[in-house]
Formats: structure tokens, C-alpha cells, sequence
């Protein structure tokens, strides 16, 4: 059974590589020392294969890169230092297992077609953000196999999940595993700085530190996108992906060094793995905090979509649901939020189905899997997402604006065959005009055309 010894953060500014800093690099002292130290560890560590993410290497939109290059090796050269260059063979055994346990919780992953790679300009050579970690540690410690794998676009909380999925394929090797962390933190310390100055910089950046200082895996899961763009982070999701592969286990972290010397935060720290530890099962944890909602609609809805996705079965088990949920019918629209933002909606305006029931569980599943808005609903997102159910009254005709209300009604348009229809009390969407315009332009219908109006009042669960 594999594991992993330890894993580390560095950061990886090329002038930190005394070849490239021609003694700038002084200018980062500390953070020199600290990867002497961390590399040093390393060494005494002798892992058998080194697994490193870096925020440096080919970035997809949910597609996660995994050098699959026989050899992986790289130089200096776009910071005139050519010379420096190294190489590692490729534990291809072990990004092959990632791959495939990465699969299983329907993540994409993997490498990239030479051909397409050619073609877009992508290759298979170390990135910067690999290089100057592995520059430190191999000057100490070389006779290990790399595993160089990239980041996506993908949510914080994906990325942890990503990590898990990198400690299953260690746990189901034979590997002793050093895993490295590649990133710097907020580039805007500075008004010298290569992105100017922002005062939240520092506090994300302390916010930060903190956090792994304390093992307070939460509030780095929970940093705001907006702090995460003030500051200009590039690390963050290298160091999740680390963070994921050690779920699970008691960790003991220790804070190397970190500076802003020329207004990017650099940090360099150990995280020493213990034994398997229940308590740290964090998206466990979170899952369970969030609770599940007990309304039965909602509850009938998000049973349904995960059926669907995990199983790719169409839910029939009624047990427990109100009497007129079977008995009666309605047409039902379900929207699927994630992170607070549209992730599916789809409905229908009068019942298609034997019961309200039914109605749910197949419009469910569509605003997960066919909205053609969004990609589908992978297994990994499902417990981010957050599930409201309208249950649509039978709409009356208007014929003045006048009779509409954008709070209380729901409005339906109408030209020949073309309908569109907008739910009532939606965020942005203050008065009867806007609601309107919103479902003529649903609808493919011109406001200069002879259209029909219909509101109609929905309950609605959340």
C-alpha cells in the first residue's frame, strides 16, 4: 500500500534560481533558505516518486492536464539561463491510476494528443512553476519518478476532490510519495509590484498563511473568488489539489518562511502526513453541514439528478412523498444553482407526465443533463448544488402590462408556436417590462411582433 511521506509548498519566481537572479535572488533570502530546507527534507524523506502541481502548466476549462511524456524535462531558456535544465522519467503507472480514479468521480484528465498539441501550441515540457522547485530539490535528492499534473478552472471544493482522487491511486500503489505544491500567492503586495498594488492582497495572503498554519481547511475552501482576483493569487488551486490528497489524515504543517520581497508573496512550508484520521474527512464534514433540505420536492429533485448521474437510472421510488405529489398534476420547472449562480433550469408549463411526481423527477434530471446552457452535471459537482422546484398554476390570459407583477406572477408569451416562459421573483428582475423583454428574447419573438400574454402564480420550493 503506497502513501504519501509528506508534501510541501514552494513557490516558484524563476529569480529565485541563482543562474537566472545573477543576485537579485538575495533580494529573497529567506525564501532561498527555506526551499534549501525544504528540499533537504526531501532528500532525508528518499521518496520513490515526487507527485508536483503546478498553476504553470496547460490550463483547461474542466480538463485537468497530466504530462503523459515518457520523459519530462525542461530548461531556463525564456529566462536566459538555458544552461539549467533537468529531467525525470515519468512514473506513467501512477498518472495512468490518477486517471483512472479521477474518471470514477467524472473528472477529465489525463494528457494531450500530440497533434492537438502541436497545434495549439502545447507541449509536453516542464513549466516554470514545475522547474524551480525541482531545480532546489534535485541539486539534493534525485533517484525519484515525477507525476506533473496541472490545474482547470474548476471550483476550489472540485479541486480538493480532484486531490482525493491523486490519494486513492497513491493508497493503491507501492509508492512512498513526496507530494510538491507549486504556486505563488497574491501578485498586487506592492505598487512596484508587476501587477500594482491592492490592499487586500496582504489580507489574503495573511488569510492564507493562517489558514494552514491552523489546518483550517475550510476557510481556504471558502475564500471569496472576488479576494482571490483582487489579489492575484496563481497558487491556490495548485495547493487544494495537495490539500485533497491528504484528506483523511492528520497532518502536522509547519510554516518554512514567507515574504513579499518584490510584491508577490512567496511561501515555502512542510506539511508532515500522519496516520488515517476520520476527523479530517473535510468534504464529508462539509456535506453533512450543509444538510439536505427535507422539503420533499426539492428532496425528490436532487435524488433524482444524483440517481441519474451516479447511476444513470431514472428514480421511481415515491416512498414517503405528500399525497397530491402522486395524485395530483402540474407542470414544474426545476432550477439548479452552484455557487449561487445558474447551473440548469428546465420545465415544463403544463403537466407531461401521470403526476407531480414524475414531473419533478424528469425535469430534474433535464436541468442537470440537457440544458443546453450548461455541460452536464458531473458526479463531483452534485453535492455543491443547490435545488428550488416550482410548481406552476394554471396561467391566465393578460392584456396589458398593467396586469402583471414581476414578484407575484410568472409571465408566458406567445406568437404561433413560439412561447416563452420566465418564473416569477427572479434576482435582477425587478418589473413586468424586463420580464417581458427576458421572454420574448427566450422565445425568439420581436416586441415589434403580435404576441400574447399569460401570467400565472407558482409555489414554490426551496
Amino acid at each position: 500500500m503506497g502513501k504519501i511521506i509528506s508534501s510541501y509548498i514552494f513557490p516558484h519566481p524563476p529569480l529565485i534560481v541563482p543562474e537566472i537572479g545573477k543576485g537579485d535572488e538575495k533580494g529573497a533570502a529567506n525564501t532561498l533558505r527555506a526551499c534549501e530546507k525544504a528540499a533537504e527534507e526531501i532528500r532525508k524523506e528518499k521518496p520513490s516518486t515526487i507527485i508536483l502541481t503546478t498553476s504553470h502548466a496547460p490550463l483547461f476549462e474542466d480538463y485537468i492536464f497530466i504530462n503523459d511524456f515518457k520523459t519530462l524535462k525542461g530548461d531556463f531558456g525564456r529566462f536566459g539561463a538555458r544552461q539549467v535544465n533537468l529531467g525525470f522519467e515519468n512514473n506513467l503507472k501512477m498518472a495512468e491510476s490518477i486517471v483512472e480514479f479521477a474518471k470514477k468521480e467524472g473528472f477529465d484528465a489525463g494528457g494531450i494528443d500530440e497533434g492537438i498539441g502541436k497545434k495549439y501550441g502545447i507541449s509536453g515540457e516542464l513549466d516554470h512553476g514545475a522547474m524551480v522547485p525541482l531545480y532546489y530539490i534535485s541539486r539534493v535528492y534525485s533517484d525519484f519518478k515525477l507525476v506533473h499534473i496541472a490545474m482547470s478552472t474548476l471550483t476550489l471544493e472540485e479541486h480538493y476532490r480532484f486531490g482525493m482522487c491523486i490519494g486513492e491511486a497513491i493508497r493503491n500503489s507501492d509508492e512512498d510519495v513526496v507530494f510538491v505544491a507549486s504556486g505563488d500567492l497574491a501578485h498586487r503586495l506592492t505598487s512596484d509590484g508587476p501587477y500594482g498594488y491592492n490592499k487586500h492582497a496582504g489580507e489574503f495572503d495573511e488569510l492564507f498563511v493562517k489558514s494552514i498554519e491552523k489546518d483550517d481547511i475550510d476557510a481556504i475552501l471558502d475564500i471569496d473568488d472576488k479576494l482571490r482576483d483582487e489579489a492575484a493569487e496563481c497558487g491556490l488551486r495548485s495547493f487544494v489539489i495537495m490539500l485533497g490528497a491528504l484528506d483523511g489524515y492528520s497532518v502536522s504543517p509547519k510554516v518554512y518562511s514567507y515574504e513579499g520581497p518584490f510584491g508577490v508573496g512567496y511561501m515555502v512550508a512542510r506539511i508532515g502526513v500522519g496516520r488515517e484520521d476520520s476527523s479530517r474527512r473535510i468534504i464529508e464534514r462539509r456535506i453533512k453541514g450543509r444538510g439536505k433540505s427535507v422539503d420533499p420536492y426539492v428532496s425528490l429533485a436532487r435524488r433524482a439528478l444524483e440517481a441519474y448521474v451516479k447511476e444513470g437510472r431514472v428514480l421511481d421510488d415515491y416512498d414517503g412523498l405528500p399525497g397530491e405529489m402522486i395524485k395530483d398534476k402540474a407542470g414544474t420547472f426545476v432550477s439548479i444553482k452552484k455557487k449561487g449562480e445558474l447551473r440548469g433550469c428546465i420545465g415544463t408549463i403544463a403537466p407531461t407526465r401521470e403526476n407531480i411526481a414524475k414531473e419533478i423527477i424528469h425535469n430534474a434530471i433535464s436541468a442537470g443533463t440537457s440544458d443546453p446552457r450548461f455541460y452536464p452535471v458531473k458526479p463531483y459537482e452534485l453535492d455543491e448544488l443547490e435545488y428550488s422546484v416550482d410548481v406552476l398554476m394554471e396561467p391566465e390570459a393578460v392584456d396589458s402590462m398593467d396586469k402583471l407583477d414581476a414578484v407575484k406572477y410568472g409571465v408566458i408569451v406567445r406568437a404561433g408556436r413560439r412561447t416563452g416562459l420566465l418564473l416569477p421573483n427572479l434576482e435582477n428582475v425587478d418589473t413586468p417590462e424586463q420580464q417581458v423583454s427576458i421572454a420574448l428574447q427566450k422565445a425568439g419573438i420581436s416586441p415589434n411582433e403580435k404576441y400574447t400574454m399569460e401570467r400565472f402564480e407558482v409555489i414554490r420550493h426551496k
